[in-house]
């Protein structure tokens, strides 16, 4: 059966890999941190929407339907992650990362406050310098802090659904994106934004 005869009508998928696959794989590598897992993804995305294509309907079109598909494989992947791996956050754990952002008394370090950045992404090359120093910043993060934060400010995922996947408690939540937060501040600031 050729590709053609699957494919309902405003769908082209012997044109899919030419014309979205380096878009596909740039969104699925800048969610997932990893070259090899987000060519897996997009190719999956790929099956998936050959698979389904006789059921597309027209209401959106070829491209908006096929990152629709790769969002749901991310977030698939990110559940699969979290299903089978034992999440058991002690909300002590990096507390040394803490501590470098407050004293004692849990207050802002004189110079670890957080700046005003005054930061212009109009220029193409800002943001695209901006986009690859995040995800750098985002690799360091722990694999729970990395997962949490791309669900939720990613992914757009409520954070009910995200402690649901992860089985955590939504106070583990609230310490991995608050955590998550603070070092991506501190890496940007140090990578990326000129004070």
């Amino acid at each position: 059966m050729s590709m053609s005869n699957v494919a309902a009508p405003g769908l082209s998928p012997e044109n899919w890999v030419a014309n979205y696959a380096d878009n596909l794989f740039k969104y699925a590598v800048s969610r997932v941190s990893n070259e090899e897992l987000a060519r897996d993804i997009v190719q999956d995305t790929f099956v998936s929407a050959l698979k389904a294509a006789s059921k597309f309907q027209g209401r959106s079109t070829e491209k908006t339907w096929l990152f629709s598909i790769l969002r749901n494989k991310i977030i698939d992947t990110y559940r699969a992650k979290a299903k089978y791996r034992e999440v058991s956050i002690d909300t002590s754990e990096n507390s040394e990362a803490e501590d470098v952002f407050f004293n004692t008394s849990g207050s802002w370090k004189r110079d670890k406050y957080p700046q005003d950045w005054t930061v212009n992404l109009d220029s193409d090359i800002e943001e695209k310098e901006f986009f690859q120093t995040l995800r750098g910043c985002l690799a360091k993060l722990s694999e729970k802090q990395r997962l949490v934060f791309s669900m939720k400010y990613l992914e757009g995922m409520d954070s009910e659904d995200i402690c649901k996947e992860m089985g955590i408690t939504p106070s583990n939540y609230w310490v991995l994106i608050h955590r998550a937060k603070l070092a991506l501040r501190d890496c940007l600031e140090t990578h990326w934004i000129k004070k």
